[in-house]
């Protein structure tokens, strides 16, 4: 399961993804819309993403995999607008062990903040907006 989508995204789907009865460990992650950024209070967010997202998150996903530890990978990110409590990212990992899932789970996170080609508007609830380059 590795996706960009304007669908609501379901944590247990990408658990049940990465089940593998090798795996003592599954962790998984998501990024919600909060209700402020730096001090400001957010009414919501609008993601736009770039036609290559999809295949960043199928690069980024198949690094994790070559860790000989993971067994499993599966990660979404939506585009369009969100309200305050959806999740916009969505990732699991299956490992043996919690250490390496975590870890896992960490990487592939943070490589897909740093990588995919998503640009995020914050609408505040002073009416103002601004963009913000990648998730």
């Amino acid at each position: 399961m590795i996706t960009v989508t304007d669908q609501v995204l379901d944590i247990a789907a990408h658990e049940a993804a990465v089940a593998d009865v090798r795996a003592g460990a599954v962790v998984s992650f998501a990024g919600v819309v909060r209700d402020h950024d730096h001090g400001r209070s957010v009414e919501l967010l609008e993601y736009e993403a770039h036609p290559s997202a999809e295949a960043v998150l199928r690069e980024v996903a198949a690094e994790i995999l070559a860790d000989p530890d993971v067994y499993a990978v599966a990660v979404s990110h939506r585009h369009g607008p969100l309200k305050i409590g959806d999740v916009a990212l969505a990732a699991a990992v299956s490992t043996a062990h919690r250490a390496a899932a975590f870890a896992a789970c960490a990487r592939l996170v943070d490589e897909v903040k740093a990588r995919i080609p998503v640009w995020k508007r914050q609408v505040f609830t002073d009416g103002t907006d601004e963009w913000v380059n990648c998730a």
